[in-house]
């Protein structure tokens, strides 16, 4: 027991996060969650509820210091906690700035006060921009919208603090995370909380321009397993990218979930393909991807009734909630 690694998992009741939760437990370590539940959910981590190695922390990424942890030596932190969604990034820019740069730089100075041993960042494809394919990590930068732009000051800001501080960090940027516990409530966004619900009710899947366009999306419980790989790697200071490294496209969603579409407008600023190259994450960190996504698809379908309660997208609907998204990015 005295040995036990500690790890901290910011945001660790959301989609990825519940996930990291899930594997460092199963690696036998001490988990101290800090979430303020605004984009997860305390069921994500009821399977955890009676474990003596999880301890809940509810409480803003702005606000939490090392006193309300009670510990002193910390292996990792996995910082996941943070707004997502381009929309309401569009709308209230400040709210993103406020939770996904002044709160990481709050975690990044808790990093620091625990002198934690390696601090894993969840980057973003997104700070990639309309980006040639695939995608390598030296390729320009170039966000197109305020959540984009926010993760992106978040990266650099935490290996700022490497080059200030000393601290040892590692940036993932992430391409199309989906799998169980993806969100299901909250605003327009995840073509999967999207088409389960609207598989669940029967409705035509609302198929933005003629589908074509490709997604690299990797399953979250491969994406919790390149945290943990690289946390307890030899490497630090470096910049990865993540996904499957083999894009598929919305058709090929949609011929796996089965049913009717209705076709609604290409929006701007969004790219015809994200495709990760995974070169160098599987080079160094010696990651491979476990989950087809075929596989992931149909186990997503097994549980689809975790859908019951998303919001049902019509494409009328769809049309008021992405009006911003049109005026800005145009």
């Amino acid at each position: 027991m005295l040995n036990k690694k500690v790890a901290i998992v910011t945001g660790g009741a959301g989609f990825i996060g519940s996930h990291m939760v899930d594997l460092l437990i199963l690696k036998k370590f001490k988990v101290f969650v800090i979430d303020d539940l605004s984009g997860g959910h305390l069921k994500n981590l009821y399977k955890h509820k009676k474990n003596k190695n999880l301890k809940f922390i509810k409480k803003d990424i702005n606000k939490i210091n090392s006193k309300d942890l009670r510990i002193s030596n910390v292996d990792y932190i996995y910082h996941f906690a943070g707004k997502g969604d381009i929309v309401p990034s569009i709308e209230n820019p400040e709210e993103y700035i406020k939770t996904n740069v002044l709160g990481t730089l709050n975690v990044l100075q808790l990093a620091r006060s625990l002198k934690v041993k390696k601090f894993l960042y969840a980057a973003s494809s997104s700070c990639y921009g309309l980006a040639k394919v695939p995608t390598k990590e030296n390729h320009k930068l170039d966000p197109q919208y305020p959540y984009a732009i926010s993760k992106l000051i978040g990266e650099q800001l935490s290996f700022h603090w490497h080059k200030v501080y000393k601290l040892p960090v590692i940036s993932i940027r992430i391409f199309n995370a989906y799998g169980p516990r993806v969100r299901t409530t909250g605003v327009y966004g995840a073509v999967f909380g999207v088409f389960l619900k609207q598989k669940l009710e029967g409705k035509p899947f609302t198929l933005v321009g003629n589908g074509s366009q490709k997604r690299d999306f990797l399953h979250v419980r491969d994406v919790a397993n390149a945290f943990y790989l690289s946390s307890i790697s030899k490497y630090k200071n470096k910049t990865y990218n993540l996904g499957a490294g083999s894009p598929n496209s919305i058709i090929d969603l949609i011929k796996i979930l089965k049913g009717k579409i209705t076709k609604i407008p290409k929006r701007p600023g969004e790219p015809e393909c994200t495709w990760a190259d995974i070169s160098k994450i599987k080079k160094e960190i010696k990651w491979r991807q476990k989950v087809d996504f075929k596989s992931g698809i149909e186990e997503m379908m097994l549980n689809i009734l975790d859908w019951k309660n998303a919001p049902l997208w019509s494409p009328k609907r769809i049309k008021k909630a992405t009006k911003s998204w049109f005026k800005y990015l145009n």
